[in-house]
Order: C-alpha cells, then sequence, then structure tokens
C-alpha cells in the first residue's frame, strides 16, 4: 500500500523545493539612509491615470457583457 498518494507527492515536492530555494537566496536588505524623502521636500504627486483607466474600461465591457446577456435570456 502507498503511504504517499501522487497529489500529496507533488505538494510535498513542491513545498521543499520552494524551502529550498528560500533557504538559499541571501537575504536583501536596504542599508541605513537608503533614501525617501527629507523632512522639508514637499510630497511627490502620484499619477493616478495609469492603471485606473484600465480598470474603469474593464470594468464598464465586463457590464455590457453582463446587460447583453441578461437581454438574450429574457428574450429566449
Amino acid at each position: 500500500m502507498k503511504i504517499l498518494t501522487p497529489a500529496l507527492r507533488l505538494v510535498l515536492s513542491a513545498a521543499g523545493v520552494c524551502l529550498l530555494a528560500g533557504a538559499f537566496t541571501p537575504a536583501l536588505a536596504q542599508g541605513p539612509g537608503s533614501g525617501g524623502p527629507t523632512p522639508g521636500t514637499p510630497a511627490a504627486e502620484v499619477p493616478i491615470d495609469g492603471g485606473a483607466s484600465l480598470l474603469l474600461a474593464g470594468g464598464a465591457a465586463y457590464g455590457l457583457k453582463r446587460l447583453r446577456d441578461r437581454k438574450r435570456t429574457a428574450a429566449d
């Protein structure tokens, strides 16, 4: 009788690989005084248009699809 099923064996081997990869990766941290705004500088302005316009367009397209599907199922 097999003790480990193929699915469990796959999960355990993937977890082992992840643990080994994490153990051999050196810890990367920033040194002291590595940057950042100083107390006297004004706050940087962040543009919002980059991803927000794509999210709005995707939401509008999804809403139109749902409305068309609802009309199609109501007509049947």
